[in-house]
């Protein structure tokens, strides 16, 4: 990081809910996690955990019960360390095996999945743009267990522009701002934080790691969306917080040069849509055959044996199985941009992922809605928890306009332009 010079304070107002005591941190993990030994490893124990939280994602989601078990199951089963690179003492999986963990749990509980996207992103960031002794740190602290939440996100103003600061404070370096929508953090040891810093008279933008406990650094638990409520995507605030230069990172650089960042990002987020309607395609299957009644029009006693029915699971089954396929070839094409990273081969991952992300967003929000047309008003029962499905779609599906997905995708085709390259697409 380039020295900065003195600049004036420019603290941000303080969230209304800044009051509210922050939750205490997370404490360390319970032992010394699993290490993962490959894609079939990591697909297996993802498989084992969603067996395990799937019992209760129902209760967590109706009392709003923040998963720390859950956790520190995830942080001991060894998958927070899932792409730490072979060279760092990590697995290194796949593209598409990460995606796919990360759909499988959503599956299971739609906010356990989106969790650890911001875990992941944090790692890439580092892969990608941290100086080879920020990766041995970061990299050995993800190998211990410990979880990267996000502080990225600002609201209040219509535009993107960030405004928390990172200032020179004598020998220091000092943050002043706030966030929202900062998934993770509450149950994190670590928060990467976007801040700004005057350059000679220009922001330029960091990603600043900073430690959970730090002096001044409060966060709220003041997420209140009808879906993933259990994200812990509250707000931070930081008042003179101050960091260690060692743990900046440069952010936007990564992004004027290509990198597999932003197609890094956005296939964790196809793969949260995916799980959760994969979840519902399978709450559905079963209520039909045990408890839907067929229309009285059908002259059926089963509401399994209804044609219009049947072909209803067609549709959604079809269209959850090309959604997978075209995830898992996102996943590839990723991968070989990892390996050669130019504007062409990081264009080619990003529309990959768009088109994986135009295909989850549909088929989430598919499946979501059908369980209840095929399962009939029953379903609708509070008890049941069924309607988390579609509160969790509707609302993991909103964190960027899949319609701009379809315009970058016809662009590139119909007229040979390469996508934007940042964490959106």
């Amino acid at each position: 990081m380039s020295a900065l010079p003195t600049a004036h304070s420019s603290s941000a107002p303080p969230l209304e809910h800044a009051a509210v005591p922050s939750p205490d941190p997370a404490p360390p993990v319970p032992h010394a996690p699993t290490r993962i030994r490959d894609d079939a490893h990591a697909l297996d124990v993802a498989r084992e955990l969603a067996a395990r939280f799937a019992p209760d994602a129902v209760a967590r989601d109706r009392e709003r019960r923040l998963p720390w078990a859950e956790l520190d199951l995830l942080s001991t089963s060894g998958l927070l360390s899932i792409t730490v690179p072979r060279e760092y003492g990590g697995p290194e999986v796949s593209s598409a095996t990460l995606a796919t963990v990360i759909a499988t749990i959503a599956a299971a509980d739609g906010s356990l999945g989106q969790i650890p996207q911001n875990h992941f992103y944090a790692l890439e960031v580092l892969r990608v743009g941290g100086s080879d002794a920020q990766k041995r740190f970061f990299f050995e602290r993800a190998l211990a267990g410990d979880r990267f939440g996000n502080a990225l996100a600002e609201i209040g103003h219509k535009d993107f522009k960030r405004r928390t600061r990172l200032t020179r404070d004598d020998n220091h370096f000092r943050i002043d701002g706030s966030k929202f929508y900062c998934t993770g953090a509450i149950f994190a040891h670590w928060i990467p934080t976007l801040v700004v810093a005057d350059e000679d008279g220009r922001d330029v933008t960091y990603l600043a790691i900073v430690p959970r406990q730090s002096d001044g650094l409060a966060i709220v638990d003041d997420w209140d969306g009808f879906g993933q409520r259990v994200t812990g995507s509250g707000s931070i605030t930081f008042d003179h917080v101050y960091t260690d230069a060692a743990h900046i990172v440069p952010f936007l650089a990564s992004f004027e040069r290509p990198t597999t960042i932003g197609p890094v990002a956005q296939i964790m987020h196809a793969a949260i849509d995916l799980g959760i309607g994969q979840g519902a395609f399978d709450a559905t299957l079963p209520f039909v055959r045990d408890h839907a009644r067929p229309w009285i029009d059908s002259g059926l006693t089963h509401a399994s044996d209804d044609p219009l029915t049947i072909r209803q699971v067609g549709e959604i089954a079809v269209q959850l199985r090309g959604a997978w396929a075209l995830l898992r070839r996102a996943g590839r094409i990723v991968d070989a941009a990892k390996q050669t990273m130019t504007a062409e081969t990081v264009a080619a991952a990003s529309i990959a992922v768009a088109e994986a992300r135009a295909l989850t967003t549909t088929a989430s929000l598919e499946a979501a809605n059908a369980l209840f047309e095929l399962c009939g008003t029953s379903a609708t029962l509070d008890g049941l928890g069924l309607d988390r499905f579609w509160r969790n779609a509707r609302t993991h599906t909103l964190h960027d306009p899949v319609r701009w997905k379809y315009h970058a995708i016809g662009n590139f085709y119909l007229n040979d332009v390469l996508p934007p390259r940042h964490g959106a697409l």
